[in-house]
């Protein structure tokens, strides 16, 4: 296929073997993990985890990515969309409250075949991305996909480029988040786990509180309250490929998440304040293929 899922458009021959494009990855399903997931927000993971499946690759180039052996290494095996139903049946049969997809965007051509087809039990389908979708992507899972989690890291272009290797992510990002809520319209909870709708996520990085503001700002002026929910995560843990970027060469300070936290207050945004203790290599998932093959 030549492809343009992506903001990238590379329009990069992928096949069984892989492509020269950004992600350099094959035409096919390929996956590192699938495993009960405890550490989301709380409407996510709920008291049974949720059902997360990890993919391989990644369509930014995040320079402090905690899954970097899969989203830059692209590490994963090979797995059929029968061989992806499965999967589905075996995190159903473990309890998960949803089937949630992590870094799914450079497959979505064949999930939305996937999504076409019901999940087991009728579980809620979590769409997890780094918020870098084209909105014609999206287009072609409306119906399909019942809770979006994406990020929104950056609404300034110089920082997206800095740290993730594109300048266009914050005008993709946007124009993706609006076109989700169009999709799912206002947050839709029951029991305490979120059935349908949307959670931006923001990692406050070190020294870029200023810029937590600035999304928090675009959140609040962009959706009415109870819209959405808003994420603000604090486990950003120095990892990666940082020798060019020494400025995040260490974990937040408590005063950068104090101040977040109080901005996110003084918006009246609803949603989640991730403590510090969920920074650390510890809560990194290991992507050793767990619950991939039968």
């Amino acid at each position: 296929m030549i492809c343009a899922l992506c903001p990238r458009k590379c329009r990069a021959l992928r096949d069984e073997v892989g492509a020269a494009g950004w992600c350099r990855l094959p035409e096919g399903l390929r996956i590192a993990r699938a495993a009960l997931h405890h550490w989301e927000e709380p409407c996510i993971s709920g008291t049974r985890g949720a059902g997360t499946v990890f993919f391989s690759g990644c369509t930014l180039g995040c320079v402090f990515c905690q899954n970097g052996p899969i989203s830059h290494g692209n590490f994963g095996e090979p797995v059929s969309e029968d061989g992806l139903l499965d999967i589905f049946q075996r995190l159903a049969d473990q309890g998960a409250h949803n089937i949630e997809l992590v870094t799914p965007t450079q497959y979505s051509h064949i999930l939305a075949r996937v999504l076409g087809r019901p999940t087991p039990g009728g579980l809620p389908v979590v769409w997890n991305s780094g918020g870098y979708e084209r909105v014609e992507t999206l287009r072609a899972l409306e119906g399909k996909v019942d809770v979006y989690l994406p990020d929104l890291k950056y609404v300034t272009p110089e920082l997206a480029k800095r740290y993730s290797g594109a300048a266009d992510y914050p005008r993709a990002a946007m124009a993706a988040i609006t076109e989700m809520v169009r999709q799912r319209g206002p947050v839709r909870l029951e029991g305490g786990l979120l059935k349908s709708g949307v959670i931006i996520r923001h990692l406050i990085l070190p020294g870029q509180v200023s810029e937590a503001k600035r999304v928090m700002d675009w959140v609040s002026e962009t959706f009415s309250r109870g819209t959405v929910l808003f994420s603000l995560m604090a486990q950003y843990t120095p990892v990666g490929e940082l020798k060019n970027c020494p400025e995040l060469s260490r974990t937040l300070r408590p005063s950068e998440l104090r101040a977040a936290r109080a901005y996110m207050e003084n918006l009246g945004l609803p949603g989640y304040v991730q403590e510090q203790s969920s920074a650390g290599e510890g809560f990194i998932p290991a992507f050793d293929l767990t619950g991939v093959l039968p």
